[in-house]
């Protein structure tokens, strides 16, 4: 009977002790391998982030059913050693075996950095600021160190020609130097032999082809008449006349809000001002989309050396080859001006 009751004990024991065994086996997996995540969406991790950090960015984010698992893993899988910047997809029905496996190797995602219809780097700063990590103000700061710049070739007035608008990809956690090298690498692979080419043909360099499309960029909201309006300047130019172009002034003034160019407004002492210098402003007075820059390597042979706006407001222009000719065009769109009450 001893020996039974002894024999009874073991085995009891045994099945008791695999269970707990099996319980903790089930614990452990369900840990590692059960499915964690609720929803697919995309977290940033920042720069010098802790785990600390991370912990919060991943309760912020409501993405997780058991934040306890994923810290228990994570600290046995030694990642709050391995925390790398940067932005993550995180899919639906992840365990935290793959997440954590995914943050502790960088394997982030890239981004689509896009912008278009920017004047001023502030602007632009701003733009790309909403779109990766370092802010605006780190980004201005870069913008317009003066070591930068002249590494480039460059002038603080022509800085800007390296932004051509368009989508690059980039990692989210780049810096701001980075963000601007690969610009510069794009700007000089936009300016190919053949561009350059062009460029020379008609007397002018990149940079001036950049600042003049800035000015067709402004003058015109259409593509179709861009290389008509470039071939305009183009013709001044050659036979040293102004430019005129009225939003050299808005730039000097500061005011692109103005609609209606004033004598007062041509008496500005600025270089900016192309109604009393002769040729090219220093710089482009924004940063042209690279339909304006080909329209101006590309423009429309023509004999006109004006134009205005029509008065219907539709945007398009009227061009005219004699001054006679562009006054009564004036003089027809300051009525139309007067007419929906327009004074600035």
């Amino acid at each position: 009977m001893k020996k039974r009751a002894i024999l009874k004990y073991i085995i009891i024991t045994g099945v008791a002790l695999m269970c707990m065994a099996l319980v903790v086996v089930v614990g452990v997996y369900s840990r590692v391998y059960k499915k964690n995540t609720t929803k697919s969406t995309y977290v940033y991790i920042p720069s010098g982030a802790d785990f600390d950090t991370v912990v919060k960015i991943m309760k912020e984010a409501e993405v997780l059913k058991n934040i306890n698992s994923f810290i228990w893993l994570a600290k046995k899988k030694n990642y709050p050693n391995h925390i790398y910047s940067g932005k993550y997809k995180i899919e639906g029905n992840t365990n935290n075996n793959d997440l954590i496996n995914k943050f502790r190797s960088g394997h982030q995602e890239p981004v689509k950095v896009i912008f278009n219809s920017v004047r001023t780097l502030s602007q632009l700063a701003g733009k790309i600021a909403r779109q990766i990590e370092p802010d605006s103000v780190t980004l201005l700061q870069h913008f317009y160190n003066d070591s930068i710049i002249q590494n480039y070739g460059l002038k603080r007035e022509t800085i800007s020609c390296i932004f051509l608008p368009n989508t690059y990809e980039f990692w989210w956690n780049c810096s701001a130097a980075t963000f601007m090298n690969k610009m510069h690498k794009e700007y000089m692979r936009f300016w190919n032999t053949n561009r350059k080419n062009q460029a020379k043909a008609i007397n002018l360099t990149p940079q001036e082809v950049i600042t003049l499309a800035s000015i067709v960029d402004e003058e015109t909201l259409y593509n179709d008449e861009m290389p008509r309006v470039a071939g305009v300047y183009i013709n001044r130019l050659k036979k040293r006349m102004h430019l005129q172009a009225d939003p050299t002034l808005k730039f000097a003034l500061g005011d692109f809000s103005i609609k209606r160019v004033l004598n007062r407004h041509k008496k500005i002492d600025s270089p900016y001002n192309t109604y009393k210098r002769y040729g090219l402003p220093p710089g482009p007075i924004s940063i042209p989309s690279i339909a304006a820059i080909k329209a101006v390597l590309n423009y429309e042979t023509h004999n006109f050396l004006y134009f205005c706006a029509k008065p219907d407001f539709s945007g398009y222009h009227n061009f005219a080859k004699t001054l006679s000719k562009h006054n009564i065009n004036a003089r027809n769109y300051q009525r139309a001006l007067n007419k929906q009450r327009i004074w600035r």
